[in-house]
């Protein structure tokens, strides 16, 4: 069948399932290797850290595919920002996804330039916010993502739901999506794709070790430590302390503060510039994804299994065909 939807369409790939922006991990091979499937690859702008390394990465992911990949720029996360997007709208980039704080500066740049712009969020409120500022489609990452986290937000199912009532944009849910199933969940819930960062991670073109590829496949969702990481709320007094240090830190430290001080790490105060973050440590954060995880497919294996998967599920329902 024919997975076409709006953001299939904006994104000009053949399903409407795109990899997450992934902090010191998402290279162009990574990119070049899921838009190869005929989803929809992202390269990660942090990670080539300078302009003239995007720049050149941006050629290296053409040269290894000749389908359409975008480009993720996250505000506060990723140095040189101005002159990122700059490369990004030299080398013709057609998408280009902001993320964390609101984007609309370089959103409205994007627009001008006659792109397509996507901006990321956690919770509704910043959701509308982006539609009303122009954005072409916006991601929403629900609570059983990982990552840079919101305190206001909510689970995925609740957060789709709700906002496919009130954002008139294309939508797409992210936040514990990792097989056939969770793929049709999300679209029945009012998304029109999906985006994905700790199944990507559990692929074999992924550069993060096995040994934290083996580790998802290990992964419970019902681990007590897990299960805290990722949904429990923060420490009221390390929340209130970091919060206090917004205006006294640097906004590319301050945020790696609060990522820490979201996922309950201790060592919040520890806190590196994003760009230079900890591999091993980000190489280690998991979503709830990682509870559809059990071996480590090829990229192409992985898509084939959603896709194949999800068609047998439609398939099987009886009650589509009356």
């Amino acid at each position: 069948m024919k997975w076409k939807t709006r953001v299939s369409e904006l994104m000009d790939s053949e399903y409407p399932i795109i990899q997450a922006a992934l902090s010191r991990i998402g290279n162009w091979k990574l990119a070049a290797a899921v838009s190869e499937t005929g989803a929809h690859g992202c390269l990660t702008a942090a990670v080539s850290l300078t302009p003239e390394k995007l720049r050149d990465d941006i050629k290296r992911c053409r040269d290894a595919t000749d389908k359409p990949f975008s480009v993720n720029i996250t505000v506060g996360m990723c140095p040189h920002i101005d002159e990122m997007l700059d490369v990004c709208l030299d080398e013709g980039i057609e998408v280009i996804e902001t993320a964390a704080f609101a984007g609309d500066p370089y959103g409205k740049r994007i627009k001008e330039a006659g792109r397509t712009w996507v901006h990321k969020t956690a919770t509704l409120r910043h959701a509308l916010h982006a539609q009303k500022a122009g954005a072409d489609a916006i991601i929403i990452v629900g609570l059983e993502g990982i990552g840079f986290k919101n305190v206001s937000q909510l689970p995925t199912m609740t957060t789709i739901a709700w906002a496919a009532r009130h954002i008139k944009v294309p939508i797409i849910a992210a936040g514990g999506i990792g097989d056939a199933r969770t793929f049709l969940g999300a679209l029945a819930l009012g998304a029109e794709g999906v985006m994905m960062g700790t199944a990507f991670m559990a692929t074999r073109e992924c550069p993060i070790s096995d040994k934290f590829k083996n580790r998802m496949v290990k992964a419970f969702p019902d681990n007590p430590h897990f299960r805290t990481t990722v949904l429990a709320p923060p420490n009221p007094k390390m929340y209130e302390e970091v919060m206090k240090k917004r205006n006294e830190m640097p906004l590319e430290n301050w945020l790696t503060a609060m990522e820490r001080v979201m996922l309950k790490h201790d060592d919040w105060e520890i806190a590196p510039e994003m760009w230079n973050e900890d591999y091993d440590r980000l190489s280690s954060l998991m979503s709830f994804a990682a509870t559809y995880v059990d071996h480590i497919p090829t990229v192409q294996e992985f898509i084939d299994n959603i896709i194949n998967g999800a068609e047998e599920i439609l398939d099987s329902w009886e009650f589509l065909k009356r």
